[in-house]
């Protein structure tokens, strides 16, 4: 995954650039680093801020007595349509599983499972020439901003609605990087 990134750093520059994403924080953008998403200064800082929900994108798994805990609904960004695609690159999953129509992001509910709360958004796009799996995050991403904005602002003006996909679950993982690189010269998904 590294050496991915690394070889396809220029890749990811320009996906970035082209899609205008922001990849930093802004300058006026208040900080505030917590040893984990689980302790106790986490909460602290959550119940200081008053939030009225809190949007999670890359962080690991809230243990069932943070989430019962916590002051506002949480809400998930996943890379990848769950239940189908829950867990790990969801979009590199779904293209080589040959479902292409799910190659997509999802804003769903926060729950003690795997990506498995309640479905609020999801939104499907295409990869693009170039794209691997160290870049499909990036894509999905720029194609996705407008759930995560959609989302954040109905459970803040109270309306939390939820849609049943109708898909099947299943948790993903990492690929091995035998299975990754027989199934890229395989079907040239990368």
């Amino acid at each position: 995954s590294r050496l991915g990134k690394r070889l396809l750093a220029s890749h990811a520059a320009r996906l970035i650039a082209e899609e205008k994403l922001e990849v930093e924080p802004r300058r006026d953008q208040e900080i505030i680093h917590v040893a984990s998403a689980n302790g106790p200064e986490c909460l602290e800082a959550i119940k200081k801020i008053q939030p009225g929900v809190v949007l999670l994108n890359g962080c690991r798994l809230l243990s069932k007595d943070m989430l019962a805990r916590m002051p506002c609904p949480v809400l998930n960004y996943h890379a990848g349509i769950t239940p189908k695609y829950r867990g790990m690159n969801g979009g590199y999953w779904a293209l080589t599983s040959g479902d292409p129509q799910n190659f997509g992001t999802t804003v769903h509910l926060v729950d003690a499972g795997v990506d498995t709360g309640a479905v609020l958004k999801q939104v499907r796009g295409q990869p693009k020439r170039g794209d691997t799996i160290s870049s499909y995050a990036l894509r999905q991403a720029a194609f996705s901003r407008d759930i995560c904005v959609e989302a954040v602002s109905d459970v803040l003006a109270g309306k939390i609605t939820t849609v049943d996909p109708g898909l099947p679950s299943q948790q993903w993982y990492h690929p091995t990087i035998w299975f990754y690189l027989w199934t890229g010269l395989r079907t040239g998904i990368w």
